[in-house]
């Protein structure tokens, strides 16, 4: 760990957790009454660290090719409103180089995985079969579905089992989602080995339901050089895992056309942050994780977080050909000295701009006021950075599963760290006392942003939207409005899911 490392982490640990506008903060949890769980205590065996790792020359990957829509999970009912499909999970050799055959994970042997559509009202049942050699889950990430049927890590499909996950979407829910797994310890794994799929809900009409639409899945991805897919190294479960090749629909910087469409853009990266650009052109953007929002706002650039999700317009200054890039973001990552780099993604071609967009996309209802108050501290244990790239793998393996916590503790199956009311309106006030950036996601709802407080400033938010996954920067307090529809647990954590792994993870209970 370097001078400046050293004493940013101090820095940042005397950072203040007072919350101005928090009225009721005797409901919160005090930072003082923390109790640091012992990392002798955590189980590291599923933490595996590779080294000197010869990737793949990029050039061998095919690129520049059209763009493929995404395939259609196949709804095998002829019932109205009624949406059944079978989903299997496993080990597939794809050759996706010329010569080459890579083991992933997949559903239906895709990579991404097969495109659900549905509508609100519908009835979801899918039969999941889990070849893997391992437990698994499906999480319906941001989908508003009873705890026991949203794919927790209490709820494991053990190798070579089966179950039937089914629930019905309630009206005024459409939105675009995804799903991947959610087991305990080997969340990462199952992703960067492949396991990704979209989920989109639509309503019967909205205010943009006029248009064509289109996917654009982003995703990355490492290879060796003999085409396989490595385990993680220190810097990545560190950091979060980015990969090396950068795909949209799993193809590397394909060519894209845009016809004034509706397009849903998806970040599917463990931990990688876009910050995409057009140049000449901008983003209009009309929708996030959980919908539409308000009115259409005209964005240069669009920040995407892990596992967050957008609804854009694009328009040009003049139809022609234009580069897909992201921006380099600084997250200030740990042992790593970056040199700041734009990233081409993508050729596009604009042959028609969006017109007559509406003013008004849609109508939210009055804001309910707070009846409770959460708190909930994104921090690190520095203290078990001093020295890790010099520590034997064991004890750099106790480091890393006691490094992560939120409100001071590693995560604990057993362990209920916060309790809410049903269909009580709660604000949850989250805070990063780390350096680095993180992504919070609250499973089993959609929330608004209220406020954002950093560097002594409040400002609130812009618009209104509905999100679930959200960036939260170092120092920053965010003040977020939620409620919770269904008794039972859900899980709220950081989406770099290596840090999930490592327990940066908590467990609320819903109860009546």
């Amino acid at each position: 760990m370097n001078r400046r490392q050293f004493l940013k982490f101090n820095i940042l640990t005397g950072v203040s957790a007072s919350i101005a506008y928090a009225a009721n903060s005797h409901n919160m949890h005090n930072m003082h009454s923390m109790n640091l769980t012992n990392s002798s205590n955590i189980d590291t065996s599923f933490i595996k660290l590779s080294k000197n790792v010869n990737l793949i020359d990029e050039k061998k990957f095919p690129a520049h090719q059209n763009l493929n829509a995404l395939k259609l999970l196949k709804n095998e009912s002829k019932e109205k409103n009624f949406f059944r499909a079978t989903i299997e999970i496993k080990e597939s050799q794809l050759e996706i180089i010329k010569g080459f055959k890579t083991k992933f994970y997949t559903y239906n042997d895709l990579i991404p995985g097969p495109k659900i559509e549905v509508y609100e009202g519908d009835t979801i049942e899918i039969l999941v079969k889990n070849k893997l050699k391992e437990p698994t889950t499906i999480h319906w990430h941001g989908l508003p579905v009873p705890p026991d049927q949203d794919g927790n890590p209490h709820d494991p499909i053990l190798a070579g089992r089966e179950r039937i996950y089914r629930f019905t979407l309630p009206q005024n829910c459409a939105g675009t989602y995804w799903y991947h797994p959610h087991p305990h310890y080997i969340t990462a794994k199952q992703v960067f080995m492949g396991l990704a799929g979209v989920f989109v809900v639509k309503a019967k009409k909205d205010a943009l339901s006029h248009l064509e639409e289109k996917d654009l899945v982003i995703s990355d991805l490492r290879l060796d050089d003999k085409a396989q897919i490595p385990e993680n190294n220190l810097n990545d479960w560190l950091n979060g895992r980015e990969g090396e090749i950068v795909l949209i629909n799993g193809q590397l910087k394909p060519k894209i056309t845009i016809n004034a469409e509706r397009i849903r853009i998806y970040n599917f990266c463990s931990a990688r942050y876009l910050n995409l650009k057009i140049q000449n052109a901008k983003f209009i953007l009309v929708g996030t994780d959980g919908g539409l929002i308000e009115k259409p706002i005209e964005q240069e650039e669009l920040f995407l977080s892990p596992a967050s999700r957008v609804e854009v317009l694009i328009k040009a200054d003049k139809l022609g050909e234009f580069k897909l890039e992201s921006l380099y973001y600084d997250r200030d990552k740990m042992l790593i000295k970056e040199e700041p780099k734009n990233l081409f993604l993508a050729d596009i071609k604009i042959e028609k701009n969006p017109n007559n967009i509406p003013s008004t996309l849609k109508k939210f209802k009055k804001q309910e006021e707070p009846k409770n108050f959460k708190e909930v501290i994104m921090s690190e244990d520095h203290m078990q950075m001093h020295g890790i790239d010099k520590k034997s793998e064991d004890e750099i393996k106790k480091s890393l599963a006691s490094m992560f916590l939120l409100n001071g503790k590693v995560f604990d199956m057993k362990r209920i760290d916060l309790k809410s009311k049903l269909n009580e309106v709660e604000d949850w006030v989250i805070i990063n006392k780390s350096h680095m950036d993180h992504p919070f996601h609250i499973h089993g709802t959609q929330f608004e942003l209220i406020s954002s407080k950093l560097n002594g400033k409040t400002a609130k938010a812009n618009f209104r939207a509905l999100r679930d996954t959200i960036n939260v920067r170092p120092n920053e307090e965010l003040r977020l409005r939620m409620v919770q529809n269904y008794e039972g647990i859900r899980m709220y954590h950081c989406h770099i899911l290596e840090h999930e792994d490592l327990g940066m993870m908590g467990i609320l209970e819903i109860q009546k």
